[in-house]
């Protein structure tokens, strides 16, 4: 088997631990057991053990989102529409909500916390990605930033959310956007102001200065910072 092949097969055998143990040692070594897999070869596929299939298992609700996207016609919607309905459609991508309250306890520890951060800003990115965000500047990750926010705050709402057909989660995520739209309306109003946008020319200028990373990839918080010109 590769080692991706191992990962699948393990990830799918731990959600049944996972409720119960959480992403810990022992559901990962419940999970090469029912599994049928040896623990030296689990091991290889995932040296930390659950942490990495944790990982594993946000990417894969992420991969699912991002298919629904790709698969969509979002042509005649609203942009913030076609964000509410990616952030939704992560959402519905979850099986079980107690392996994401796990993945929240888990990832909310101190050794984990940065990891967490980085999957959640990893689905901020995917989102923005797959619907078309071309910019190359700051804004590239002012529009992740803020959509890591919205993001991790409609999942906490979501986690005890029991209304049918998450009608509460939908409307708590519509409020969220548009606390992000008034905000862009403010920016809006600040380029528009000549006596505002005279005082902030200065650290426009430098906000110029950052830009995306090069190549796109997905390892963290990536940019770099030109310097001067």
């Amino acid at each position: 088997m590769t080692q991706t092949s191992v990962t699948e097969k393990l990830l799918q055998a731990i959600k049944a631990h996972v409720p119960f143990e959480g992403w810990s040692e022992a559901a990962f070594r419940a999970a090469a057991e029912d599994a049928g897999i040896d623990m030296a070869v689990a091991r290889a596929a995932c040296p930390r053990g659950a942490p990495d299939l944790a990982v594993a298992y946000h990417e894969a609700g992420d991969a699912l989102m991002e298919a629904r996207i790709e698969a969509a016609d979002m042509s005649e919607m609203r942009f913030r529409d076609r964000i509410a309905a990616a952030v939704i459609w992560r959402l519905e991508a979850v099986e079980d909500r107690e392996l994401v309250r796990r993945g929240m306890t888990h990832f909310a520890l101190p050794q984990y916390a940065g990891e967490g951060t980085r999957l959640i800003w990893g689905t901020a990115d995917r989102i923005w990605t797959a619907l078309g965000d071309t910019s190359r500047d700051v804004n590239w990750y002012t529009k992740r930033a803020t959509l890591s926010g919205v993001y991790a705050s409609t999942v906490l709402y979501w986690l005890g959310d029991a209304s049918e057909d998450m009608v509460a989660t939908r409307a708590f995520l519509d409020r969220r956007i548009d606390d992000v739209m008034q905000i862009e309306k403010v920016k809006a109003g600040v380029r528009d102001n000549r006596l505002l946008s005279t005082l902030l020319a200065g650290p426009a200028r430098l906000m110029e200065q950052i830009k995306a990373p090069g190549d796109h990839t997905r390892t963290g918080m990536p940019g770099r910072w030109s310097g001067p010109t």
